[in-house]
């Protein structure tokens, strides 16, 4: 088992923020709408999440809504994401 380091938390937060993304433009969806439809006022969690800005990044709550409002499986999220072995 390999030690996890900060760097690897950042790459995975980095990773997840560009599938939601993604998934969002694939849904056709814009920042605003997505903000919106989980309860947000602002698009600023969703701009800075998606693209980790200043260690900013979505919590399994905000994942879980966001899937909810895109309809997909949240496992979406994690893909193309490996574990270090």
């Amino acid at each position: 088992m390999q030690h996890i380091t900060s760097q690897d938390i950042d790459e995975l937060h980095r990773k997840i923020g560009a599938n939601v993304m993604r998934v969002r433009k694939e849904k056709v969806m814009t920042q605003l709408d997505l903000a919106l439809s989980i309860g947000l006022k602002s698009v600023g969690l969703i701009s800075v999440a998606e693209i980790c800005h200043n260690k900013k990044h979505f919590n399994i709550e905000h994942l879980y809504k966001i899937a909810n409002a895109l309809n997909i499986d949240i496992c979406e999220f994690f893909k193309d994401i490996s574990i270090k072995k």
